[in-house]
């Protein structure tokens, strides 16, 4: 058997705020997911997106310790045109996230940014110009 590709884990400090912020991108999180130590959504391809506190992790794995640094994560939303992703960080920003870098035409061929989810992983945001 091939492995495959079936869940993408992000261990969090605040499952409330990480579940707020998921949700605010489309995320189907159960609810009740914010007050419980592990959630996770399905994607519409096939993927779970899962989120497991610091508590959680430390149950079963005493030494485990956070990375530390940025860039340790890269989790990336299409949006479906160029003013989309320009509306979604507008929405993500004012409503208090971290807008690591502003709406740019990425010489790619992408309107491209990045916001950071409540723990300080990037999140980019894109769409084809």
């Amino acid at each position: 058997m091939t492995p495959q590709l079936d869940v993408i884990g992000i261990v969090v400090r605040d499952m409330a705020a990480a579940v707020t912020f998921y949700r605010r991108l489309g995320l189907d999180f159960p609810d009740g997911s914010e007050h419980e130590g592990h959630a996770e959504a399905a994607l519409p391809n096939g993927l779970r997106l899962t989120l497991d506190t610091e508590t959680v992790i430390r149950s079963f794995h005493a030494d485990w310790t956070p990375s530390t640094g940025a860039g340790r994560l890269g989790i990336a939303f299409r949006c479906s045109d160029p003013a989309e992703v320009d509306a979604v960080y507008a929405e993500l920003v004012d409503a208090g996230y971290h807008g690591e870098l502003k709406p740019w035409d990425a010489f790619w061929g992408q309107r491209y940014a990045v916001v950071q989810d409540p723990d300080g992983n990037g999140v980019d945001l894109y769409a084809a110009l």
